[in-house]
């Protein structure tokens, strides 16, 4: 009779351990899945001490020809995951509380820009910049590239080379390097600089010299 009580009550312990521990996860994943999403953002750059050791190894050449460019040899934005193409994948990422329609579309959320420090509520009025443009990048080099190449430099989201940004700040940078355009938050200058030289490091771009200058001085100063 004792160790049928004993066996009865090792039963109840172990049903109250279960309870409890069911308990703990069911109030963690309330909090998990209830609590405010964060601004997220582009994967890191390297360290600028990094960075520096990347552009003293970069090739320097005089900027390439744009002859037979065209943005379509750069096919974008590409399906990701269900309905979610790249883009769509970037808004949310970068965005803070972005609700998605069925279609992925981003009907709802906050964008912070950082190349400009503007706020927006609209995905309409962000676009998804490529860090380092893809004209840039043809004439750096990726004029010899297969289209699968250039289709996943267009669409790297493992690197930091797409991020959402004010679309008139990404429209008015167009394809220019650091040496003729950077943000106007100087205090993101170091973070783009970069950003760009971790991407042609990783792409094995060439630099000009008046590009190159200009990331020395910026990395220099980080």
């Amino acid at each position: 009779m004792s160790r049928l009580r004993s066996a009865i009550a090792r039963r109840r312990l172990y049903a109250r351990h279960v309870a409890t521990a069911a308990g703990l996860t069911a109030v963690v994943s309330t909090l998990v899945l209830s609590g405010p999403s964060a601004q997220a953002a582009p994967p890191a750059p390297p360290s600028a001490a990094t960075a520096r050791t990347y552009l003293a190894a970069l090739t320097v050449r005089g900027e390439g020809s744009l002859d037979g460019y065209s943005r379509s040899k750069f096919p974008h934005w590409s399906t990701q995951q269900g309905a979610c193409n790249t883009r769509e994948v970037v808004l949310k990422r970068d965005g803070t509380d972005v609700e998605q329609d069925s279609r992925c579309a981003a009907v709802k959320g906050r964008w912070f820009s950082p190349y400009d420090g503007a706020t927006w509520t609209d995905a309409a009025d962000i676009d998804i910049d490529h860090v380092v443009p893809l004209a840039e990048a043809w004439r750096s080099g990726a004029n010899t590239w297969t289209t699968t190449q250039r289709q996943g430099f267009a669409n790297d989201l493992t690197r930091s080379q797409l991020i959402a940004v004010t679309d008139r700040v990404n429209q008015a940078k167009g394809d220019k390097d650091p040496a003729k355009w950077l943000p106007s938050v100087t205090s993101y200058r170091c973070e783009y600089a970069r950003m760009w030289v971790g991407v042609k490091h990783d792409y094995k771009l060439s630099v000009d010299s008046a590009e190159k200058s200009a990331l020395a001085s910026l990395l220099n100063g980080c």
